[in-house]
């Protein structure tokens, strides 16, 4: 709140009736008349403010009456129509489009308001308008806190009055501040209860005067959404009268002559802050920032897109030949064959090479050497058919389709059928689906994708059961620790073909 409140955490209504300021219309209050002198909107205001006792003065000022309507009094009321009038009598104005802005830029910032609306605007009709006390004036340079609001705010819900009853973002900042302290809306609540009983035991003219003020001062501070807050202070303003600092509705502080003084105090000031602990961990938090602690350990983080992506581009970034110097030139951009008479001649394996087996059963497959030995090694645990009907699939794909059925019925008889001379086990549905094609008035026949499931199915095999034990096995470690360099013979590897999958 501000300084000059005298009812501390009592809101400002309850601050300007204690101090005797209900309905005053004189000059305008000077307890902030040595921050005055600094603000940048100080000249405004006092401009602002000159016209405005010129309207309250009586004899000469707009017509301000009491006016009865059906059963009850409304008072202090003046017309928008007397007031635009007044304005172009008295100030020298003969535009009634500008008089009517003028009155406009003394409504905004809170110098008048209308009796029933939000808005902080004039119309040039009968709608009834009302002077702000010179205690809310914007020259006393309010500084409203958020728990001023909520009391505020609080205090309109405990009084049963149409006119009393929050708009819906008056609602809505409401909850949001009932969240924001919910640790001390108990004080909060008991500050609203109180002025409201204060409130009660006042005259009822008196009380709508009142409310109307307060409801205007906050409309001033905490404006309707999509209305301009006037009480922002331009930042060119303040540069220019050399301020240090804003804040919400309030000129900064003049900066001080010795700038590395100030330096100093600030450097102190943001340590302190640094070495005092602010956050205060309940029970309940602490034990739900346990749990997550124990959920992101067991997270696969593998499943993240971004992730998998690095993860690949870092363990293929070794054979990346843009990225890394090859072993040998690369004979199509120089003169030198020794690569490819390091193939033929069937010289030691690279180490490069053999660490990629390790990486998938593709990659083990795409490599001439790493295949043969792949075909050894399952060939030692009796299970070599299944490379062999898998390879059989993928070479039938390749071929014209006029030889497609003899070469889908040639692995029908090799591997599938009951009296098969090597025979693969798949399961009942890929065994079915493959039956399908060779039944007996068949509409459709073998085709190029017969056999497409159990493919699938007979490689998801060889990678989860027989690839996993061939990484484990000696045969796959001597070549990668380096003890076991040559093979007899090395297929070419430009001379095989390799598959896309």
């Amino acid at each position: 709140m501000c300084s000059n409140s005298s009812t501390s955490g009592a809101g400002p209504a309850a601050a300007a009736a204690g101090s005797g300021q209900l309905v005053s219309f004189s000059a305008g209050t000077t307890h902030h008349a040595a921050h005055s002198q600094d603000a940048p909107n100080i000249l405004v205001y006092k401009k602002m403010e000159a016209i405005i006792e010129k309207m309250q003065a009586e004899g000469s000022g707009v017509s301000v009456r009491t006016v009865k309507a059906f059963m009850s009094k409304v008072p202090s009321v003046f017309t928008g129509a007397d007031l635009v009038a007044w304005i172009s009598q008295n100030l020298s104005v003969d535009d009634v489009t500008e008089a009517l802005h003028l009155a406009h830029l003394l409504a905004s910032h809170g110098y008048l308001f209308p009796i029933d609306d939000h808005q902080l605007t004039v119309k040039n009709d009968g709608t009834f308008y009302r002077f702000q006390t010179p205690y809310f004036w914007p020259s006393n340079f309010w500084e409203p806190e958020n728990t001023d609001y909520a009391i505020y705010l609080c205090k309109r819900t405990m009084q049963n009055k149409t006119r009393l009853e929050l708009a819906d973002y008056e609602a809505e900042n409401l909850a949001k501040l009932q969240k924001m302290f919910s640790r001390k809306w108990e004080f909060i609540f008991m500050q609203a209860e109180a002025q409201s009983k204060v409130d009660k035991k006042r005259d009822k003219l008196e009380r709508k005067v009142l409310d109307s003020q307060e409801r205007a001062f906050w409309d001033v501070h905490r404006p309707i959404p999509g209305c301009v807050n006037t009480t922002e202070v331009d930042i060119k303003k303040a540069y220019r009268r050399g301020a240090s600092s804003l804040g919400s509705g309030s000129a900064g502080t003049a900066a001080n002559s010795n700038p590395a003084e100030t330096m100093a105090k600030t450097i102190n000031l943001l340590k302190q802050k640094l070495e005092r602990r602010t956050i205060k961990v309940s029970k309940v938090a602490e034990s739900t920032i346990n749990q997550l602690l124990v959920r992101l350990t067991k997270f696969n983080f593998s499943n993240i897109p971004s992730l998998r992506y690095n993860a690949y581009y870092e363990q293929y970034s070794e054979f990346d030949y843009f990225l890394t110097v090859p072993d040998y030139p690369n004979p199509w951009q120089s003169d030198s064959t020794e690569l490819w008479d390091t193939e033929k001649q069937g010289k030691d394996i690279p180490m490069k090479r053999v660490k990629r087996w390790g990486f998938s059963l593709r990659e083990l497959l795409n490599d001439p050497i790493g295949r043969e030995q792949f075909t050894k090694f399952l060939d030692k645990e009796f299970s070599g058919e299944n490379l062999k009907f898998w390879e059989a699939i993928q070479n039938m794909k390749t071929l014209p389709q006029s030889k497609i059925k003899e070469a889908a019925t040639d692995i029908w008889n090799e591997y599938l059928t009951p009296d098969a001379p090597c025979p693969v086990n798949i399961d009942a549905k890929s065994m079915d689906l493959a039956r399908e094609f060779f039944k007996e008035g068949s509409t459709t026949g073998p085709s190029r994708w017969c056999f497409d499931v159990a493919a699938d199915h007979v490689f998801y095999l060889m990678k989860s059961d027989s690839y996993s034990r061939y990484l484990r096995s000696d045969m796959y470690k001597e070549y990668l620790n380096g003890s076991k360099k040559k093979v007899k013979s090395i297929p070419n590897l430009f001379g095989v073909k390799k598959i896309n999958y």
